[in-house]
């Protein structure tokens, strides 16, 4: 019985293996495809599509999300782009804390004055879709009531911001502009560790299975 659920265990690993695999296919598709019309709805399969937008930033309802990447601790400032629908926008990192609301700051020092580029009438957003982020980040939960935000959590801002209905996704920018914020710093990795756990488990059967095989002659 023990052999056989782990065998069962190790079956699962490599259906999931595969299941990841035709993800990260569809994710180098999507990137590598020229940029669709924003759509007015997205699933799983429309993650990382390359899609463009117009319309202009409400940068009064600005939101700034905390953040670490390769530049290091910072934030994500989201912005409302308000055309035939609205959609929130990823317009890039930002390092300083000075342009920050005092309670988005997380009782953080504020750093040097830096300059953010505010956009005035109407612009083309052409940027990878990203699907929603619900809850919050890694222990750390959304705190709406106080501006604080640990994920991109597209319901809950636009309901924060009273942005009423908003696409269902957020669109990070691409790289461009030489000032604050720093938009194309989408990172696109998946961890596949399926064939190692499958091994894994397949290995703890054999060994299972050994070891019953000694027992049982042990006994006679």
């Amino acid at each position: 019985m023990l052999v056989a659920l782990l065998i069962g265990l190790g079956v699962w690993q490599l259906q999931r293996r595969a299941e990841k695999l035709r993800l990260i296919a569809q994710v180098e598709r999507n990137i590598a495809a020229a940029p669709v019309p924003a759509p007015a709805i997205a699933g799983p399969a429309d993650a990382y599509r390359r899609v463009a937008v117009r319309g202009r930033f409400r940068h009064g309802s600005e939101t700034w999300v905390k953040a670490v990447t390769e530049r290091g601790e910072g934030f994500w400032l989201i912005t409302p782009l308000v055309g035939a629908r609205t959609v929130l926008i990823n317009r890039g990192f930002v390092t300083s804390l000075s342009a920050l609301p005092g309670e988005s700051r997380g009782g953080a020092s504020a750093g040097g004055a830096a300059a953010i580029d505010r956009p005035a009438g109407e612009v083309v957003i052409a940027g990878l879709l990203r699907l929603t982020e619900p809850g919050g980040g890694f222990l750390r939960a959304n705190d709406p009531a106080r501006d604080r935000w640990f994920s991109r959590d597209v319901a809950a801002i636009a309901r924060a911001k009273q942005l009423g209905a908003v696409a269902p996704y957020f669109i990070d920018a691409p790289a461009g502009g030489r000032g604050n914020p720093v938009g194309g710093l989408t990172v696109v990795a998946f961890r596949n560790n399926h064939l190692i756990y499958a091994l894994t488990w397949f290995g703890l059967a054999a060994l299972t299975a050994y070891a019953m095989f000694r027992l049982v002659r042990l006994r006679r």
